[in-house]
């Protein structure tokens, strides 16, 4: 019987790892030619200070990865609590920041032509809170 209740514990902790393990993880969100608006949503804010300042802190590993499948005019539209900032890094590396200022209440909107790839998109808070989103992804 001893034998039993010592493994017993292992899958339990393999499965609480896992889980743990995943919510490290970004949330993937393909975009297409015929791809609606899309909702999503999430805590803002992280441990990691953004390097350029911009998006204040956000975490360690992006919020949601967007794989654009073929250039599009888009528009990103996140609605925050707290000091809110955008930052969406290309693949390439070029960074897309934008903070919520004083007149939006929280809201930022970035439109723009966005090329084909994979984009890692943070929603950091500037004054390193950690506040629930909706970040919408609409074709413009």
């Amino acid at each position: 019987m001893k034998t039993f209740k010592r493994w017993l514990g292992i899958p339990i902790a393999v499965a609480i790892a896992l889980g743990t393990a995943s919510t490290a993880l970004s949330q993937v969100v393909a975009i297409t030619s015929n791809s609606q608006t899309i909702q999503l949503s999430g805590t803002s804010g992280g441990s990691k200070q953004d390097s350029k300042g911009c998006a204040g802190s956000i975490g360690s590993t992006p919020n949601h990865v967007v794989q654009v499948a073929e250039d599009a005019n888009l528009q990103f539209t996140l609605q925050a609590s707290g000091e809110p900032a955008l930052l969406i890094r290309s693949s390439s590396g070029q960074d897309f920041c934008v903070p919520a200022d004083s007149y939006s209440n929280g809201k930022i909107t970035i439109p723009g032509r966005w090329s084909k790839g994979t984009y890692s998109v943070y929603v950091g808070d500037r004054a390193k809170g950690q506040h629930s989103y909706t970040l919408s992804i609409s074709r413009s």
